[in-house]
């Protein structure tokens, strides 16, 4: 059993090598532990580092291309050299090694296919900034609500996938993964786990993926909007859909109410008008949720294939 233990790095030249070298290179229930480091288009010393701190793999992006992107590369390279497992984990070292063993405890012992660090379910972040805490806490309950699946942290990144799940989760489309991967493996019934674990958030660093807090939201809220529509079209288009149709009713009712005392519709026909516009408005997104559904069933096809072309790629 082999564990590639994956760490996205830019500008981080001051702690790589320490982040690397606190890694454990003997855990239960695997045979190899091997680092592998994804340098975005640093423009320090990060790679450099990197393999002097004892990387296995080291690979360099020619510029700054985001998270998502990062995750297709640490994909195609793991698979490519035969990992059971992956394990996810940021360079600057505010999460604690010694919590790998828990986190792929449940892949390797129970079929897990991704397990997800939780900052918030037993205690907060040590020194995570208040209004981070919140919006995270907040994007959580809401795509938990709405994938009607519990989510107790959205957006760490620190998390460990079986082969299965890395054949399986789509590439991620936008700035980043975090989000747009959860929802993915809850579409495709892949099996998720959050495990409590230790963060330190350090005050004065500034972080390489959030410049300010309103475009991380604004991003983040595109991401899982687009991943909420491809997974549950039925529910995203749907139920705005009823929602409409039963105002339009209501309102008809209202209509029909103000209608029958003297038999005059030009005194209400504002009424009426509203009762139609929201029955043709609500129609529409009925009629949206079943071309989205359709293609949701041409997609699942062609991941499908992906799916077994990937297979058979990397097929050990």
């Amino acid at each position: 059993m082999k564990l590639i233990v994956n760490i996205p790095a830019f500008n981080e030249e001051e702690k790589i090598a320490s982040t690397i070298s606190s890694i454990p290179r003997s855990l239960k229930g695997v045979s190899e532990v091997l680092v592998q480091v994804i340098d975005d288009g640093s423009h320090d010393r990060t790679s450099e580092e990197a393999k002097a701190g004892g990387a296995d793999f080291v690979i360099k992006h020619k510029s700054n291309r985001g998270l998502g992107v990062m995750f297709r590369t640490m994909r195609e390279n793991a698979l490519k050299e035969g990992a059971d497992i992956v394990v996810n984990i940021d360079a600057d070292g505010q999460f604690d090694p010694l919590d790998i063993q828990k986190m792929i405890d449940p892949v390797i012992n129970e079929g897990v296919d991704m397990v997800i660090a939780d900052r918030f379910s037993e205690k907060s972040a040590e020194n995570i900034p208040l209004l981070k805490e919140k919006l995270n806490r907040l994007a959580a309950w809401l795509v938990g609500r709405a994938l009607s699946e519990p989510v107790a942290d959205l957006t760490c990144g620190f998390r460990a996938h079986s082969t299965e799940a890395l054949l399986r989760l789509n590439n991620p489309t936008g700035f980043t993964y975090t989000q747009e991967t959860i929802i993915d493996a809850v579409g495709k019934n892949l099996s998720l786990r959050w495990m409590p674990v230790n963060v330190q958030y350090f005050e004065k660093r500034k972080s390489r993926v959030v410049k300010t807090i309103w475009s991380y939201v604004n991003n983040s809220a595109r991401i899982i909007i687009k991943a909420f529509r491809d997974v549950r079209p039925m529910k995203f288009f749907g139920f705005p859909g009823v929602i409409l149709l039963t105002l339009s009713f209501l309102t008809f009712c209202y209509f029909l109410g103000l209608y029958f005392p003297d038999m005059k519709v030009t005194p209400h026909r504002n009424v009426l008008f509203a009762s139609l516009s929201l029955f043709l408005i609500g129609l529409q997104f009925l009629i949206f949720a079943l071309i989205a559904d359709m293609v949701k069933s041409t997609r699942s096809l062609t991941e499908e294939t992906l799916y077994l072309l990937r297979r058979d790629q990397y097929k050990k």
